[in-house]
């Protein structure tokens, strides 16, 4: 199997279509935009990033920003936004 970003989400799209199931998105996604456009144009129902998180587990919050989405950081966190 050729690996790049994304390479499963058809898989997730395919059970998700013909099997009726909630799926979960997983495969080298590590761009807000690619994991945004999977939940927009419903190949998935999540997406599920392991590797992504360990290099940055603040990926949620940067990806927010990213896509200037609105999103409340922790409390504790807050002095440290950008």
């Amino acid at each position: 199997m050729p690996l790049g970003p994304g390479f499963q989400i058809r898989f997730a799209e395919t059970i998700r279509r013909e099997a009726g199931v909630l799926t979960g998105a997983v495969g080298l996604i590590t761009a807000p935009q690619q994991a945004d456009q999977v939940i927009r144009l419903e190949q998935a129902d999540m997406v599920l990033l392991a590797r992504q998180f360990l290099r940055d587990p603040y990926w949620p919050l940067h990806a927010a920003k990213k896509l200037k989405a609105e999103v409340a950081w922790p409390v504790q966190y807050v002095r440290a936004k950008d």
